[in-house]
């Protein structure tokens, strides 16, 4: 697959000729992480997934497949091809699509992903994140802010990890995670949300990416080819809740302007908040902004609507909860929103 550095380069010479155009346009999807390519076979999914001990391959999937659907998994668990003599893992785990080396931890018992990577890419004008986790090593070298091409091999899978029950040989896996990065000045909040607490990875704290369905994305891409939109897969997310945000300027305006609609009234009287349309996972994936007189209440967050069927299906967003007929915000909603408008 042509790199995209490669296409601009060719671009410039003038070289784009169609068939040139078409691999550029391709190479800035995604792929697979690793040789297991199970998941584009009928009926392959268990040779695709690792499930938790003693559950299904679902439980290695992405939302609410665990604890009997009370606990989100972010990502997707893909199962190991290669093994050494004494049963370790040896899969190559390779970049998803071009970018750059945003954060790597290579002290596994600072994190339950132990040895991880995120690459930070630019995918149709969207700030996407790849995470790779439990990895046996990260490549010798490699260096936050380094480019990376498509297909290149990163690190090599494993299963580090800093939990109690660790992971066995048995359910060695690479966790693979598409994201998007909520706030730059995530260390700050979380110093002042949480004072006290640790937090060994700055901004590259877990809590500060809020996950994608990557077999959703890689799946609709497989089927879709040259039509396929990674943005258009995050506009047309299930809404769990609309909330109003009295906020104007935070870091998520900018770095998902694509998300944020027009409101001929917020622009003819001034922008006084955004009404922010909610996933079950928290992904802000719609926002418009209101004027003054568009908005009823004074809170500085706001309940407008809330989807009770997506509620039901997914309840392991924890974002809000009914109390006799009243919709309210968590905690978990109150800091997921605290953390997004935070300046």
């Amino acid at each position: 697959m042509m790199s995209l550095a490669a296409c601009r380069w060719k671009r410039f010479l003038g070289l784009a000729l169609p068939a040139l155009a078409d691999a550029c346009i391709q190479a800035q999807t995604f792929q697979l992480p690793t040789a297991n390519r199970a998941l584009f076979e009928k009926g392959g999914e268990e040779r695709f997934f690792v499930g938790t001990t003693g559950k299904s391959w679902t439980s290695g999937t992405f939302g609410c497949v665990r604890s009997e659907g009370s606990q989100f998994h972010e990502g997707l668990d893909i199962r190991c091809l290669q093994r050494d003599k004494r049963g370790e893992p040896t899969d190559p785990v390779m970049a998803t699509t071009d970018g750059t080396v945003a954060y790597l931890n290579s002290k596994p018992s600072l994190s339950n992903f132990g040895n991880y990577i995120v690459l930070r890419h630019q995918i149709n004008g969207l700030e996407i994140y790849s995470t790779y986790a439990h990895l046996r090593s990260i490549r010798e070298g490699l260096k936050i802010g380094q480019p990376v091409n498509a297909g290149e091999t990163i690190a090599i899978m494993g299963r580090t990890s800093n939990t109690h029950e660790g992971i066995s040989k048995e359910r060695a896996h690479v966790h693979f995670e598409l994201d998007l990065f909520i706030n730059d000045r995530f260390a700050s909040w979380y110093k002042k949300a949480f004072p006290g607490q640790r937090n060994d990875h700055g901004d590259w704290n877990g809590h500060n990416l809020v996950g994608l369905d990557s077999r959703l994305i890689l799946l609709a891409q497989q089927s879709e080819g040259k039509r396929f939109s990674a943005l258009d897969v995050i506009r047309h997310q299930t809404e769990l809740c609309r909330v109003f945000v009295r906020a104007t300027n935070f870091p998520w305006l900018k770095r998902y302007s694509a998300l944020v609609g027009r409101n001929p009234v917020a622009e003819k009287e001034g922008v006084a908040g955004y009404e922010v349309a909610l996933n079950f996972n928290g992904l802000a994936f719609e926002l418009v902004p209101r004027a003054a007189s568009e908005i009823k209440g004074k809170g500085r967050f706001q309940i407008l609507s809330v989807n009770e069927a997506e509620h039901q299906k997914n309840r392991c967003g924890h974002l809000v909860t009914k109390k006799a007929s009243r919709w309210e915000l968590t905690n978990q909603g109150i800091h997921l929103l605290e953390l997004l408008t935070y300046q």
